[in-house]
């Protein structure tokens, strides 16, 4: 008789095993998704790291590109830098153009904008962005043509799109022409100022080690209209002392708390072409021609009297060869042996002129003489022309 197989019933997993391993698998699950989160969070730090990084670097490296181009193709009469602010920096450079013949400037961009191409004429005469100061004061021109270099200005505004109110924004504008993006999200590094100067001492070599621009002296600016005038020494030169910029800003990633990051970036930026003369070839004699050189006697408050002098551009100022670069004023009574030295000198660089001396001495009826002559880069004198007031 054929033995039969026994067939045990087969055991299933019971509740308690169940539950072990639902738990088991809970675990798991929990751990992979904190662990991906984790990898998520780490990635998008990743991200906002590199974005701080860029937003940092972006922005330096543009100031840092410009500035060594402060100077280029600058006319001697055309100042190199304008305006040096805490916030506010503004120079001039042959920066851009859109003639692929223009072997002068420093890049070549055909698509450029026609008003970032050259410099602006005394009738474009705008104020710099977050200042009170306006520019030019007069028409640089380079052998009758307007000059190639064009004003380039760097500043930190208050960023606006962002729920933050101590967060900035760093633009860059050529001439009056819109401002351009480079960097937001960007903040003060301490209770330092975005921008700071570093300036040779004019009263040692100039191989002497360059010295920090006190913050309480700036803004320094370019208030005399032809760089190199007469006018154009001491405090209203100071500019043109500047040798390097140093900036220094933090960036954030916009949030706020323990999520933000910030990162802080201090650059040096030497001005290579700072201080370089440019050389100046003059031709003729400058022609004065009929400039209708007056002195009037004027009253002015309490009646005290001072003459009044005014006169027209030259001739080679508007036209002809371009190079006047000041007007000087000599002034004698009747009783001086000779003109002596000469009284007064007056940038060039207006359609019209006029200067008060309010030096004068009322009372004694004195008869005052002034004649006027024209100079040009040589340097050489034009003819003069002259003219008196009486004042009582």
């Amino acid at each position: 008789m054929r033995a039969r197989r026994l067939l045990r019933p087969r055991s299933g997993m019971s509740v308690l095993e169940l539950l072990i391993a639902m738990t088991i698998f809970s675990v798991i699950i929990v751990a992979s998704m904190s662990f991906f989160q984790y990898q998520g969070r780490a990635f998008s730090r990743g991200n906002e790291l590199m974005a701080l990084e860029q937003n940092l670097r972006y922005g330096v490296s543009s100031l840092e590109s410009n500035l060594h181009t402060l100077g280029i193709n600058v006319p001697a009469e055309q100042p190199d830098l304008i305006y040096a602010g805490d916030s506010v920096l503004a120079f001039n450079a042959d920066y851009g153009t859109k003639d692929p013949g223009d072997v002068f400037a420093v890049y070549y961009d055909a698509g450029l904008d026609n008003a970032a191409v050259s410099a602006l004429k005394q009738a474009d005469r705008f104020q710099l962005p977050l200042t009170s100061f306006y520019y030019p004061d007069t028409t640089y021109t380079v052998n009758d043509a307007n000059s190639p270099a064009e004003t380039i200005i760097f500043f930190f505004a208050g960023d606006t799109t962002t729920a933050r109110t101590d967060d900035y924004a760093l633009y860059r504008q050529v001439n009056h022409t819109a401002p351009e993006l480079l960097a937001r999200n960007l903040l003060h590094t301490g209770t330092r100022p975005f921008f700071e100067y570093y300036e040779v001492d004019p009263d040692v070599s100039p191989d002497s080690a360059i010295q920090a621009v006190p913050d309480n002296v700036l803004p320094l600016t370019h208030s005399v209209p032809i760089h190199g005038a007469l006018a154009d020494t001491a405090a209203a030169a100071r500019v043109d002392l500047v040798r390097g910029v140093h900036v220094q800003y933090t960036t954030t990633s916009g949030h706020t708390g323990p999520d933000e990051q910030l990162r802080d970036i201090s650059r040096l930026i030497r001005l290579p072409n700072a201080g370089l003369s440019t050389p100046r070839i003059c031709g003729n004699r400058p022609m004065l021609g009929n400039v209708g050189f007056q002195a009037q006697r004027k009253y002015g408050s309490e009646d005290k009297a001072y003459v009044e002098l005014t006169w027209s551009a030259a001739t080679d100022e508007t036209s002809g060869e371009k190079d006047i670069v000041r007007y000087i004023i000599w002034r004698r009574t009747s009783t001086a042996a000779d003109w002596g030295n000469p009284f007064v000198s007056v940038p060039a660089g207006r359609s019209t002129y006029l200067f008060d001396d309010n030096s004068v001495v009322s009372g004694l009826g004195v008869t005052y003489y002034y004649r006027l002559t024209a100079q040009d880069c040589t340097p050489q004198l034009s003819e003069m022309a002259l003219s008196s007031a009486t004042v009582p």
